[in-house]
């Protein structure tokens, strides 16, 4: 198969850690936009890229070399861009299932826990400020900031996150659902003002989110477009019509129905360009955030979600 020179680019970046070189050629390409016909197309980042503790500066780059404009962000780059004092988990498994911890263990867990949140609720915004204005400066907007085990945060730390999301230019937070955290979480999303995401699964049901909804007016929506066909085998889009107002971004995949396999972009049963189009033709401010999920050998993993764009593009323009 022939590649032309911008395709082995992405190849090179998906195969290799990205130098700080790679950082700079990308960056100075010119500004990126994937807002088509008046949608913004964006990417879960860097989830997309297979690894959450990706360094900012390495998902920037990709973002860019792949011409796209927005994102949904996990909160890891940033932290580790602050000097967070948490460690990403070792790659790779530990062998079969999972031990029980001993006393020991947790005991160091939670001395881990306290010390992370003791540095989150006193860590400046000024270099938040910093990371901002390197991804607006290279045309990247933060729109959506993805945090784990929020839940399970204290009060103070919860309402750091609410602010890192904002300092970050972000005009939502994202998270898993959980409807009976949702009425806690709810409480601090209506103080900041900030809408919450709350991200469904298969196993997510409208009722689920409208319980959700209402518990606080600024809890909303992050609807995985192929979760919901496989797990409710029947389209979303009727449930983005009636609920559209607190639907922060869509997650966009393709899947097949009765919990079917993540499959190439328009090979599955997801409504993908009826929802696209839904989001155009009525002017909603949802992102179509690309989460990709199909299985591709590693080296191929950029060029795929090159395609998932194009094929989003296509659908809206």
């Amino acid at each position: 198969m022939l590649y032309t020179r911008r395709e082995l680019g992405k190849l090179a970046l998906a195969a290799v850690p990205v130098s700080p070189f790679l950082v700079r050629s990308a960056l100075a390409a010119g500004k990126p936009n994937s807002k088509f016909a008046g949608v913004q197309v964006g990417l879960n980042v860097p989830y997309n890229f297979g690894n959450n503790w990706m360094s900012g500066d390495e998902t920037l780059a990709r973002c860019v070399e792949l011409g796209v404009s927005a994102v949904e962000l996990r909160s890891q780059p940033v932290e580790l861009f602050l000097g967070t004092p948490a460690t990403p988990p070792p790659a790779g498994g530990g062998g079969g299932g999972r031990a029980t911890p001993t006393p020991e263990q947790v005991a160091a867990r939670k001395a881990a826990a306290d010390a992370l949140r003791k540095w989150r609720v006193s860590v400046p915004m000024d270099k938040v400020k910093a990371f901002r204005k390197k991804y607006e400066d290279a045309g990247v907007r933060i729109e959506i900031v993805k945090f784990d085990n929020i839940y399970a945060m204290a009060d103070d730390e919860i309402d750091y996150c609410f602010t890192l999301a904002s300092t970050l230019g972000a005009r939502a937070i994202s998270c898993e659902m959980a409807v009976d955290d949702t009425k806690r979480l709810g409480q601090f999303a209506d103080k900041h003002k900030m809408m919450v995401g709350y991200h469904g699964h298969a196993a997510a049901t409208p009722a689920m989110w409208e319980t959700a909804f209402s518990y606080a007016k600024y809890n909303g929506a992050n609807v995985d477009l192929g979760h919901f066909v496989a797990g409710m085998n029947t389209s979303p889009v009727p449930f983005i019509k009636q609920h559209h107002d607190r639907i922060t971004h869509v997650h966009v995949k393709d899947r097949k129905f009765n919990n079917g396999p993540n499959v190439p972009f328009g090979q599955g049963d997801t409504p993908i360009k009826e929802a696209l189009q839904a989001i155009r033709d009525n002017k909603w401010p949802i992102q179509a955030t690309i989460e990709f999920e199909y299985l591709v050998p590693p080296a191929d993993r950029m060029a795929e979600m090159a395609k998932c764009i194009k094929y989003c593009k296509d659908a809206l323009v």
